[in-house]
């Protein structure tokens, strides 16, 4: 094949309509894909615990044609089809639900509840879209393998567990996830959000999204009588001014411009209100875009710690556990610049916009740190005259995690099956020395 970027400009426009899917093709697996949907938003599962929602993809996934393989990496899914020979491409979508109570108020809306892994009774939502995403690998996977002579080579699709937990990626890998099965030449996906009107998608070349960093504090004092506080050291208070002190890192220490967030999403202490507790507990969440900044924002945080503690009297040192994390998520520029203009022909040129890095984080960077070309792009999900709506009062809609997200699902989930039907038979259409190219260029 005449590599894309010495053909002419009306060449590779034809090139691009040719791979889109057709309203006819989109049409005719949206009742299974959106059933799905419906199904799986009425019943989430934890990270880890997805054996049920696993166990529905691969049936649907075996019925269409693949060759499926569970359990991998715990509830992990992975599908392949071959079409002859070509390139190796991997579809990935999330498995897991969050912990949220819904207050969507949709005719669907879940009401299930079960215990977490410390054991407590949480209600149970897809908040973060992980419906979305499967409903639309399933259409994807219909038409992709009812149309095996638009593209050549494999297709593997993998449901990928606890990505809410940082886990899955990591689990499905070690599990043989690249040695099991063919190792692909490049890996998509997309998520959904409510920073787009349904109906457009986004790409960003380069880094995508931040890395991300999990920090457990665990402050130790004395506990005595809340009436008599003089006679004790209150972890509580040390937790408060640990807070406060905490905030002025990316404020006060990380270079202006540079991007440090610091959250404190929860603390726990105590177990009534005149009794001063022995130690209080505080989670953190650490974003950064870049690794030296991610390593001096940790130190601080550590260094904050225990100095607060210590200035306080404190029995013994904080202990600071660094538990959990995952790399920013880099998209291949060439990659993302040659699938611009298919999903351009996919879904029209007004609907695609090239935007910058985003502020969440997500372990798909796993699978790109393999060594494999990745393509992570952000799907719309609001309703479009909410969206307006909202722009014009200068409002956001609700976003990911939030209680009352609810993506718009019929623009949202059309437009997610075809963009990546077009994106998937471009790469399912490309030359090895396309894909050689893509896998070796430097990252910037």
């Amino acid at each position: 094949m005449t590599p894309l970027r010495v053909l002419p400009l009306v060449l590779i426009a034809a090139f691009a309509c040719a791979q889109s899917s057709s309203p006819k093709e989109i049409d005719s697996v949206y009742p299974d894909a959106h059933s799905l949907y419906l199904d799986l938003h009425e019943h989430p599962e934890l990270s880890g615990h997805e054996t049920e929602t696993a166990a529905k993809l691969a049936g649907k996934l075996k019925a269409a044609g693949y060759d499926v393989t569970e359990h991998l990496g715990g509830t992990g899914v992975v599908a392949v089809l071959k079409n002859g020979n070509g390139p190796i491409i991997m579809l990935r979508t999330e498995l897991d639900a969050l912990p949220v109570e819904e207050r969507t108020g949709l005719p669907y809306a879940s009401k299930i509840h079960s215990k977490d892994d410390a054991g407590r009774d949480v209600a149970v939502m897809h908040a973060c879209g992980h419906d979305v995403h499967m409903a639309s690998l399933l259409g994807t996977a219909e038409i992709m393998a009812r149309s095996k002579n638009t593209w050549h080579g494999t297709l593997i699709l993998i449901g990928q567990p606890a990505e809410e937990t940082i886990g899955g990626a990591e689990g499905m890998i070690k599990a043989g996830l690249f040695t099991r099965f063919p190792k692909p030449d490049a890996i998509v996906a997309l998520h959904v959000g409510n920073e787009l009107p349904a109906g457009t998608v986004s790409i960003t070349p380069g880094i995508y999204n931040t890395n991300s960093d999990s920090v457990r504090i665990t402050i130790y004092g004395k506990g005595g009588h809340g009436a008599a506080p003089h006679t004790t050291i209150d972890p509580i208070v040390i937790a408060a001014r640990t807070i406060l002190s905490l905030q002025t890192i990316a404020s006060r220490e990380v270079k202006p411009g540079e991007l440090a967030i610091v959250t404190v999403g929860y603390i726990r202490a105590g177990t009534k209100n005149n009794i001063i507790p022995e130690q209080a507990e505080m989670g953190l969440t650490i974003r950064t875009y870049k690794q030296d900044i991610r390593k001096q924002v940790l130190a601080a945080i550590a260094r904050i710690a225990k100095a607060e503690a210590e200035a306080a009297g404190a029995p013994r040192e904080p202990s600071v556990e660094h538990y959990e994390g995952t790399d920013a998520v880099y998209n291949e520029p060439a990659l993302a610049e040659r699938l611009r203009a298919p999903l351009e022909a996919a879904l029209g040129k007004d609907h695609v916009e090239i935007t910058g890095p985003i502020t969440p984080s997500e372990d798909f960077s796993y699978f790109v740190e393999q060594g494999v070309p990745g393509f992570y792009f952000s799907l719309g999900g609001a309703d479009p005259q909410k969206f307006s709506e909202a722009k014009a009062k200068g409002e956001h809609l609700p976003s990911n995690h939030s209680s009352l997200f609810a993506p718009d699902v019929d623009p949202a989930l059309h437009t997610a099956i075809a963009a990546e039907v077009a994106v998937l038979r471009n790469l399912l259409n490309a030359s090895p020395a396309e894909l050689h190219k893509l896998a070796t260029s430097p990252k910037q």
